[in-house]
């Protein structure tokens, strides 16, 4: 069951479904708004399938893809293969992750954002220290 606020939030996307799929870095699913979807794999289209290392990717990326849909009453039914992937059992959390929503096993997603495997302020500063996009010098 998805939360009413996140319902809310995804109610434009609601009509023409979503794509569910294993998570590339984590051990959790991503939900895509199929708008979201269609801009993704039209990047991964372009990429040149007579390179081996385009096609694995492919592969790998599209495995296990589901194409879902929301409920009236905002149920989200979670095919039992990514279930097992993402080792849920019991409590799920919803994390928003810009323009995908991700899905997790609420131990996990603590462990995840726990910090004990990384510091998050070398973290931050190497991911976002060189963008500059403001001319005020203020990121």
């Amino acid at each position: 069951m998805l939360p009413a606020p996140l319902k809310k939030q995804l109610a434009s996307s609601l009509q023409n479904g979503f794509v569910l799929k294993r998570s590339v870095f984590q051990q959790c699913l991503e939900l895509y708004p199929i708008d979201e979807w269609d801009l993704m794999m039209q990047k991964i289209n372009k990429l040149n399938r007579f390179v081996k290392k385009n096609n694995d990717f492919i592969r790998r990326f599209t495995a296990g893809v589901k194409v879902v849909e929301i409920d009236a009453l905002g149920r989200l039914l979670v095919p039992k293969d990514l279930v097992s992937f993402s080792g849920i059992a019991k409590d799920v959390v919803f994390s928003s992750a810009v323009n995908i929503v991700e899905i997790w096993d609420k131990d996990l997603y603590e462990k995840s954002i726990s910090g004990e495997d990384m510091d998050f302020a070398d973290l931050a500063e190497e991911v976002m220290g060189n963008i500059n996009d403001d001319d005020n010098g203020i990121s």
